[in-house]
C-alpha cells in the first residue's frame, strides 16, 4: 500500500462527513414533501368531510321552572316573595346503545397524492328508561315541560348520505338538521311530544346512518350498556380511545372488532351533570371508541425511516472497499470510494421520487435493483475482477434486501436493525480476526497472523 494506514482511513471518514450533506437535502425533500402531502389530504377533507365522532342520542326535556325566592325591601325593610322564572335542560342516557356498522374505504386521488375516505354504514338502536316525574324529587308541580327532543351529535354533518329516520316504538319520525343542543355541536334532532313525566315511561328506538369521513372513526358510548360492532374492508386499522376491542380479527381482506362498556366503565351521567353545570363543556365527547382508517405506515414515514439507515450502508461500503484493500493489496482511489458514495445516495432519492407513483414495494425494488447493478457494474472494473464484484453486488443486494424486511416491519423495526448491525459487525470481526494491522500501517506485505505463506 502506498498510503498510510492513518491517511486512508482519514479521507474515507472525510468523505462519509461530506456525504451527509446530499442525505441531508434528501431528509428535508422527504420532510417537505410529507408536508405538501398531509395539505392536500386535509384540502381533500375539506371539500368532502372530516373524521367523525357520533355522539347519542340522548333525549333532552326543556323545562320552565317558577322558582319563589323571600326577599327583603331596601327602603322599608318588608319581606316579599319573588317569583322568577328559570330555563334548563333535563338530559337522558339510552339504558341501552347499540351500534352495528359496516366501514368500507374508498382512494379519493387529487394529482399524485391520495387520501382514504370511509363509508359507514350503521344501525344504532336502544332503549331509553325514564323514571317516574323524570326522577325530580321536590317541586314538581313548579315545573312546565316544554316539547322534547332526541338528539344525535355528528362532528361533520357533510357526511350524512342517507335521508334519517327514526323508529320510535311503532312510529317513524323524521329528522331535522342541527342537534338542538350545544353540548353535541353538530347533528340532528327529533322534535317529540311533550313528556308530562308523571309515571315512568320506556321506549325502544332504532335509526340507519349511513356517514362519510375520513381519517378515523370516533363513538361515543352514551348507553348504561353499549355494545359497538365495526366490520371493515380496511387490513391496517388502529384501535384507540378511551376503549379497546374487547374481541377482534384482523384479516388480509380487512377486520371485526366488539367493544362492550359499561356506565361503571364510562362514568357518563357524572361527565353529563358537570357538562350541565358548566356553561362551557369540553370533557362530554372525551371516552370515546376510536378506529383509524389510515396506512400506518406509507411512503414518506418508509424513506424516512430508509435514510436513517445511509449511514450505515455508506460505512459498510466503504468498510468492505477497504478489506479487499487490505486483503487483496488492491488500491482504491478516495474518489472511488465517493463516486460509489454518491450512487448509494442517490438511491433514496430515487425511492422518494418512484414511491409517489409506485407501490412502495415495487418503487424499492427498482431502485435498489438500479443501485445495485450500477455499483456492481463500477466496481467490477475497479477491484479488477468480475467475480470479486459479482460478491460485493450479492451483499449490496442482500443489505439492500433486509433493510427492506426493516422498513416493512412495524412492531419490530427496532429489534431487526439491531440484529442487522450486530450481525454484521461479527462478520466484520471473523474476517479480520487473524490480520496483522500493524504490518498494514507500516505498508508491510499482508498476512494472517499464524496463516501460511499462502494466505491472503
Amino acid at each position: 500500500m502506498s498510503r498510510t494506514l492513518g491517511f486512508k482511513l482519514g479521507a474515507i471518514a472525510l468523505l462519509v462527513v461530506l456525504l451527509m450533506i446530499p442525505l441531508s437535502m434528501i431528509d428535508g425533500l422527504v420532510s417537505e414533501r410529507q408536508h405538501l402531502h398531509d395539505a392536500v389530504l386535509d384540502d381533500i377533507a375539506r371539500s368532502s368531510s372530516y373524521s367523525q365522532q357520533i355522539t347519542g342520542p340522548l333525549l333532552v326535556v326543556p323545562y320552565r321552572r317558577t322558582v319563589r325566592e323571600w326577599k327583603t325591601h331596601e327602603k322599608s325593610g318588608e319581606r316579599f316573595l319573588e317569583e322568577r322564572e328559570v330555563r334548563s335542560r333535563l338530559y337522558f342516557l339510552p339504558e341501552r346503545f347499540v351500534l352495528d356498522g359496516e366501514v368500507k374505504t374508498e382512494l379519493r386521488y387529487r394529482g399524485i397524492y391520495e387520501a382514504r375516505l370511509f363509508h359507514s354504514a350503521s344501525r344504532i338502536s336502544g332503549r331509553f328508561e325514564l323514571p317516574a316525574q323524570f326522577g325530580i324529587r321536590e317541586h314538581f308541580a313548579d315545573y312546565r315541560f316544554e316539547p322534547a327532543f332526541l338528539a344525535v351529535g355528528i362532528s361533520d354533518i357533510r357526511g350524512i348520505k342517507n335521508d334519517l329516520k327514526l323508529r320510535l316504538d311503532d312510529r317513524t319520525l323524521s329528522f331535522a338538521p342541527g342537534s338542538g343542543d350545544t353540548y353535541l355541536g353538530n347533528g340532528v334532532h327529533v322534535p317529540l311530544a311533550v313528556l308530562d313525566g308523571k309515571g315512568a315511561q320506556a321506549f325502544d328506538f332504532a335509526f340507519d346512518l349511513q356517514l362519510q369521513g375520513t381519517g378515523q372513526l370516533d363513538v361515543i358510548p352514551v348507553g348504561r350498556d353499549s355494545r359497538v360492532t365495526l366490520q371493515s374492508d380496511w387490513p391496517h386499522p388502529r384501535f384507540f380511545g378511551n376503549y379497546l376491542p374487547s374481541e377482534r380479527e384482523i384479516r388480509p381482506d380487512g377486520f371485526s372488532a366488539n367493544w362492550q362498556t359499561s356506565f361503571f366503565a364510562t362514568n357518563m351521567e357524572e361527565v353529563l351533570r358537570n357538562c350541565v353545570r358548566s356553561p362551557h363543556c369540553e370533557s362530554f365527547g372525551g371516552p370515546s371508541i376510536s378506529v383509524s382508517f389510515v396506512d400506518p405506515v406509507d411512503q414518506y414515514l418508509k424513506s424516512d425511516r430508509a435514510i436513517k439507515y445511509a449511514l450505515l450502508f455508506i460505512a459498510l461500503t466503504f468498510a468492505a472497499f477497504f478489506l479487499f484493500e487490505v486483503l487483496k493489496r488492491l488500491a482504491v482511489h478516495p474518489v472511488q470510494y465517493g463516486l460509489v458514495g454518491l450512487a448509494l445516495a442517490l438511491f433514496y432519492l430515487l425511492l422518494l421520487s418512484l414511491a409517489e407513483h409506485l407501490d412502495f414495494a415495487l418503487a424499492y425494488g427498482i431502485s435498489a435493483s438500479a443501485c445495485v447493478l450500477l455499483i456492481g457494474v463500477y466496481v467490477s472494473s475497479v477491484l479488477r475482477s468480475w467475480r470479486r464484484g459479482g460478491g460485493f453486488t450479492a451483499l449490496l443486494a442482500a443489505l439492500y434486501a433486509m433493510l427492506y424486511a426493516v422498513l416493512s416491519a412495524e412492531d419490530y423495526a427496532l429489534l431487526m436493525g439491531s440484529l442487522l448491525v450486530f450481525g454484521l459487525l461479527a462478520t466484520v470481526m471473523m474476517l479480520t480476526r487473524k490480520l496483522d494491522w500493524y504490518g498494514v500501517g507500516r505498508g508491510d506485505t499482508l498476512r494472517r497472523v499464524g496463516a501460511g505463506p499462502d494466505a491472503a
